[in-house]
């Protein structure tokens, strides 16, 4: 891994579970000393960061925290569960035996894990194979659009899942691992009216879950001078 690619995955952990203050600067002096790396691989970084929405990138003015809001939070909700329908659609009708052998392997690998608890230190893991799995039942879908978009929806939304899942409360109660468990059986055995259907209900309570907890105070924006 390089340095650009360790500053990349590190800020962009700390970004997702809500390190920074959503609108704060993300001054390079500061960075360099959080992660041991000089400006060149933090602006690849946060250039690609900027890509995927997680930072603003402003003229002069350099990089900060993108924003968080319910509006933003609700059209990122409905696009991914357009995105995400269809690609599951196409996933089912097309995949073959090595699509159904990794959405397995997926699934056994996130139960092992999610076996373990959601201590601090397993969480990341934890979520890693959740976002595995949630790829392997899309994986099949025949449209790199298709599944960039599911990458970038994916990030965004865990913008407001995860600080939820480490503010202590966490999700309520329910049996992820079932839901993930049905999910998988209505991928391979080619029912994709139910796939959707546990999809769409899958996401929408975390959803409803989001929506009851409080978004992190934005930072104030210095007000602009008069020209």
């Amino acid at each position: 891994m390089t340095l650009a690619e360790h500053v990349y995955q590190a800020l962009r952990r700390d970004l997702l579970r809500g390190a920074f203050a959503a609108g704060s600067p993300l001054r390079l002096a500061d960075l360099g000393a959080r992660y041991g790396a000089g400006f060149s691989p933090l602006r690849e970084a946060l250039n690609r960061l900027a890509a995927e929405r997680l930072v603003t990138a402003e003229s002069l003015r350099g990089f900060r925290v993108a924003p968080v809001s319910g509006p933003e939070f609700e059209d990122i909700h409905a696009t991914r569960l357009m995105i995400e329908t269809e690609a599951l659609r196409l996933s089912i009708a097309r995949g073959g035996d090595g699509w159904e052998k990794d959405l397995v392997a997926a699934l056994h690998a996130l139960g092992l894990q999610a076996a373990r608890g959601r201590e601090a230190d397993a969480l990341w893991e934890l979520e890693a194979r959740h976002h595995a799995f949630h790829r392997a039942l899309l994986a099949a879908c025949g449209s790199d659009w298709l599944l960039e978009f599911f990458e970038r929806l994916h990030a965004a939304s865990e913008r407001y899942r995860i600080p939820v899942l480490m503010a202590g409360g966490g999700l309520p109660a329910r049996d992820i691992q079932a839901e993930h468990a049905a999910l998988a059986e209505a991928a391979l055995t080619r029912q994709a009216d139910r796939a959707v259907a546990l999809l769409t209900e899958h996401y929408s309570r975390t959803a409803e879950a989001i929506r009851a907890a409080p978004l992190p105070a934005p930072v104030p924006q210095p007000r602009r001078r008069a020209r």
